[in-house]
């Protein structure tokens, strides 16, 4: 019985709430690349307009990713992580409702690629905070010894709002695909009447009363030990956004390079990609868990998420079934994302905890922008689809397995601490 008592905190309301809001969170996030084509169909917009401006609006909201990453991450360690919770849903359910009511704007296609663009900006931004927010209060908290297995609990579920995104859109006729914005809307502003009974973080509150300098997103750069950890801590979560951000949104370039009939669906590929991270994301806090390790828990995903990728770009692949049975596979092996952000999370002083969190998921976001980049380059160079994304992938893949290897390990690790330019001196971090 008292072992059944100790996993108690694990169904507490701030982790409860923290689940939901990413549910929302994810649904919101990858609802666009949903309904990119037929959304821009029922705008007017041709076929031959609809790749072009249909990335330039996922670049406006990646961009807003970055930028809400650097304000609400630092509003969290400022004013505290709550204010992250309720001001960042608030901001992207109302950009979501307002994207519905875009087949009533002025039937102008300049007007409206305008107005998209800058809805999906805004969410974007408020679309931010979420995550790094609720990762952050649930690591301060829970006991240190269930900290993995909360954050999981956190991803597991809040990652299936892809899912339900997609399915959504299926059940919906594609002129009605406005509908699925008003029902994101609807569901963010409904979870703000759950946040009411959510009490702030203690390990924030005391810090609260210290004159230590809170939310100094320059303090990632003023220190060459602490920079380089932030680095390695964005350089973790790589490989799970080039399989995501390339081989799943980008399905239907891969679906013609591998010679599939009928294609693949870039919402049905992110739809089995994402069943697979909801339940890897809880199978690496498990893991975790049982290694007592971070690092060795991610490490055994990114070997696993690997197997799938290189057999994708293999060129072995033929069916469509199969092409999703990869992305719920490289799904399931990314599904250390939840953990990744807790190492962010962990590796900082309480100070910038929340500013480390939220800036750290969403500078990987980023950098979609330059796979994209990168991955069309190649493409325009003469190289194969195929080569091109293995080049890619080579680099992400390189760079997240040294990162997770050279980072001090956090399993465990006391939260209570904050930091200064004299970390090193005070014993702030494991040397």
């Amino acid at each position: 019985m008292e072992k059944i008592a100790s996993y108690k905190p694990l169904w507490s309301l701030p982790v409860i709430v923290a689940a939901l809001g990413y549910f929302v969170d994810i649904y919101d996030l990858l609802l666009f690349g949903i309904v990119r084509v037929p959304s821009l169909q029922g705008l007017g917009f041709a076929p031959d307009e609809i790749t072009h401006v249909g990335t330039l609006i996922v670049n406006w909201q990646m961009g807003g990713l970055l930028l809400g990453g650097i304000l609400w991450g630092i509003l969290g360690d400022k004013k505290g992580r709550l204010s992250v919770l309720f001001g960042s849903i608030i901001l992207y359910s109302l950009a979501n409702i307002m994207c519905g009511f875009l087949p009533y704007f002025p039937n102008d296609k300049e007007n409206l690629t305008n107005a998209y663009i800058a809805l999906r900006f805004i969410a974007g931004i408020g679309l931010a905070g979420e995550l790094g927010a609720g990762i952050t209060l649930v690591s301060e908290i829970l006991p240190k010894e269930l900290r993995a297995l909360g954050t999981s609990i956190v991803a597991g579920i809040g990652l299936s709002g892809a899912v339900v995104a997609n399915l959504t859109v299926k059940l919906i006729h594609p002129s009605d695909w406005n509908i699925a914005y008003f029902i994101g809307g609807g569901m963010g502003i409904g979870l703000l009447l759950l946040r009411i009974g959510v009490l702030e973080s203690g390990i924030f509150n005391e810090t609260k009363k210290t004159h230590v300098s809170r939310g100094n997103f320059f303090m990632f750069f003023t220190n060459w030990d602490r920079f380089w950890r932030y680095l390695r801590c964005i350089g973790i979560g790589l490989p799970t956004w080039f399989c995501i951000g390339i081989l799943a949104m980008f399905g239907n370039v891969f679906g013609e390079a591998l010679g599939i009939k009928g294609g693949i669906s870039p919402g049905d590929a992110i739809m089995w990609g994402y069943i697979g991270i909801s339940a890897g994301d809880i199978f690496s806090g498990l893991l975790s868990h049982w290694l007592q390790s971070r690092r060795k828990s991610i490490l055994w995903m990114m070997a696993f998420t690997l197997i799938s990728v290189v057999w994708i770009l293999s060129g072995t692949i033929h069916t469509a079934g199969m092409y999703y049975f990869m992305c719920c596979w490289f799904g399931f092996g990314t599904g250390y994302w939840a953990m990744f952000v807790t190492i962010g999370a962990e590796q900082f002083g309480t100070n910038i905890r929340s500013t480390a969190a939220t800036t750290i998921p969403n500078m990987v976001r980023g950098t979609v922008i330059l796979m994209t980049i990168g991955f069309e380059s190649l493409m325009g160079s003469g190289l194969t689809t195929l080569v091109s994304a293995g080049i890619v992938g080579l680099i992400c893949f390189a760079i997240g397995i040294y990162s997770t290897w050279s980072i001090a390990e956090t399993h465990g690790r006391d939260l209570d601490f904050v930091e200064v330019d004299s970390y090193k001196d005070e014993g702030l971090i494991d040397q």
